[in-house]
């Protein structure tokens, strides 16, 4: 894992549990790929060993990793392709419309939306 810097805003788990979503997003993590052990964690970012275990959890609980008696937490099979699919749900229900509107307050076109370039400068 990089650097992390913690929001206030957010329960530190669920920051937590986030970046290691962008890191399935991102493939930077892989199905069958072991996560680090939750004192490895709590110990690299000063953090409580039950802040970690609470995040993990949550990522058991959504089946994205799986706990392995012994060897510890798996990314599973099939966890990019579920949270793909999680993420864009909650993106266009939660933050699209949001984003849809921000938009067409401006009045902004879809030209000016694929090519900002073009209208940057300009008054």
């Amino acid at each position: 894992m990089t650097e992390i810097e913690w929001s206030d805003g957010t329960p530190i788990y669920r920051q937590l549990k986030e970046r290691i979503i962008a890191m399935l997003l991102d493939g930077v993590l892989k199905p069958g790929d072991a996560l680090p052990s939750v004192r490895q964690v709590a110990a690299e970012y000063r953090l409580n060993p039950i802040t970690v275990s609470r995040a993990y959890q949550e990522l058991a609980d959504d089946q994205i990793v799986e706990k392995r008696r012994g060897l510890g937490m798996y990314v599973t099979e099939g966890a990019t392709a579920r949270l793909l699919h999680s993420e864009r749900e909650r993106f266009l229900r939660e933050e699209w419309p949001q984003i849809l509107a921000r938009i067409q307050r401006l009045g902004l076109d879809i030209d000016t939306l694929l090519d900002p370039q073009r209208t940057w400068g300009k008054s």
